[in-house]
């Protein structure tokens, strides 16, 4: 069936004004993308034919079109050699003859000779687990004849499986997001692991409970923060609708399943006290906050301003207005990030785009573009002293890109595995996530750190921490 073609002019122009501005909105819908509002990249549909061939953006001033690939000119990346003290073990290979006139060669280095040229090879040993068999011996009494049997050393735990492999069991799932059938495929074709799907949830588990001090502890942390960044995004439990929440400062970040997308969700994460700065996106929930506490994405605005400029050309000359400010915005703010102007300079370089960006909303209350933009317009022009944080305060970035990226990782899992179906799996979410993207932020190993925690909770030890800095 042939899709209905948009009316005539003609037919527009005679149309009710109601009428001709809800047509209007409807066609800028069906030009939104995830560059022009908050859809993700995902939902953006496939490309036409015609777009797929036509030819990329010229690459430099030349005009030339872009090729795939590296560029002439671009500095080459090579693999760095290893230290010595990473290499396991050296072959010395010398030639036997001389490749010009056949002569025999000393196998010592002479004065004359280069230096020896070093290759490396990294190979894979064959990986079978460790398998140790405790027997527990049984002696009778000769005095009373009671049978006494050796108990269990606390080195071998509970279970029969050790720390390390509930960390690299956990590290599939919860890091790599393979399903518990793949990960359980894994470890019989890589270690010669044999485990049941239900053994792998309960080494999950395990370790789960292990780490529940270590999020604690990073989520009181987090409450102490100069600087956070916070994003929520949809999550299933069950049939149940819930929302995964991130807190991300400069060296943590701590994910929080919830049932609720509201302010007190908000509250609890940033805890009573809080007296640091918050960047977020213009979602209410974070609206309790003082302006002079936070800090608007202006990546989000960038959208909406590109929405603005794609809706009509009526409104085209004005968001492209909002976006050429913008733009000069983000220069000075690069500059400022290089180090090639200091924090005078760029209040400096940012005060007369402030006035500039401020005329260009007041006019978007206005006709024709009230319609559109004034909402936004209006919104911004609230929250004003909130868009400028970043220009006074040490540590706040513009955009809110930092929790975004964090719970990208989230988004691909919920995806693959539909969400999760009960509270304990939700917490094994929330506290494998968090370990994982807070051992990142600090170049930690978060296989080690696994293992560490899962030891230290077998010994009735002290669990490892990510808030203090570990010993040497």
């Amino acid at each position: 069936m042939k899709a209905p073609s948009r009316p005539s002019e003609e037919l527009l122009a005679q149309a009710p004004e109601p009428v001709r501005a809800y047509i209007a909105e409807l066609e800028a819908r069906l030009r939104q993308d995830s560059s022009t509002s908050s859809r993700p990249p995902s939902s953006d549909p496939p490309k036409t034919q015609a777009q797929r061939r036509a030819p990329p953006p010229p690459a430099d001033r030349d005009g030339e079109p872009r090729r795939r690939g590296g560029q002439p000119g671009h500095p080459g990346h090579h693999r760095e050699l290893l230290g010595e003290e990473r290499v396991d073990r050296v072959v010395d290979v010398t030639p036997d003859a001389c490749r010009g006139c056949g002569a025999g060669l000393a196998l010592e280095a002479g004065p004359g000779d280069p230096a020896d040229e070093r290759v490396q090879v990294v190979e894979l040993p064959p990986v079978r687990a460790e398998v140790t068999e405790y027997r527990l011996a049984a002696r009778q009494c000769r005095s009373c004849g009671t049978i006494t049997r050796a108990g269990r050393p606390t080195e071998a735990g509970v279970g029969s499986f050790g720390p390390r492999l509930h960390g690299v069991a956990t590290l599939l799932v919860g890091r790599y997001r393979l399903s518990r059938r793949e990960a359980v495929a894994c470890l019989a074709e890589l270690g010669e692991v044999e485990l049941s799907v239900g053994t792998l949830a309960r080494l999950e588990q395990t370790t789960s409970t292990a780490l529940e001090p270590v999020v604690d502890e990073v989520a009181a942390a987090v409450q102490q923060a100069p600087v956070a960044n916070l994003d929520e995004t949809g999550w299933w439990q069950a049939k149940t609708r819930s929302w995964l929440w991130t807190v991300v400062t400069e060296t943590l970040t701590l994910f929080r399943l919830d049932p609720h997308r509201s302010k007190a969700v908000a509250q609890a994460l940033l805890g009573p006290e809080w007296t640091g700065i918050v960047g977020s996106d213009r979602y209410s929930a974070y609206r309790y906050l003082p302006l002079e506490q936070r800090q608007l994405c202006w990546a989000h605005l960038i959208r909406e301003f590109r929405k603005i400029a794609a809706y009509n050309h009526h409104q085209r000359p004005f968001g492209e207005r909002l976006l050429e400010i913008t733009t000069r915005i983000f220069a000075a703010w690069y500059r400022f990030r290089a180090g090639t102007n200091d924090r005078p300079t760029l209040l400096l370089e940012v005060a007369p785009l402030q006035q500039e960006l401020r005329l260009a909303l007041e006019a978007g209350l206005k006709p024709p573009h009230a319609v559109v933009a004034g909402t936004l317009c209006g919104n911004l022009l609230d929250s004003w002293s909130a868009l400028w944080t970043f220009t006074r305060v040490d540590g706040v970035e513009p955009t809110n890109n930092a929790a975004e990226r964090a719970l990208r990782p989230a988004v691909l899992w919920r995806k693959g595995s539909f969400g999760t179906q009960s509270d304990t799996g939700s917490r094994f979410v929330e506290r494998i996530m968090t370990v994982a993207a807070s051992c990142k932020q600090q170049g930690r190993s978060l296989l080690d750190f696994l293992v560490s925690a899962v030891t230290a909770a077998r010994l009735g030890l002290p669990p490892p921490s990510l808030v203090t800095a570990p010993t040497a």
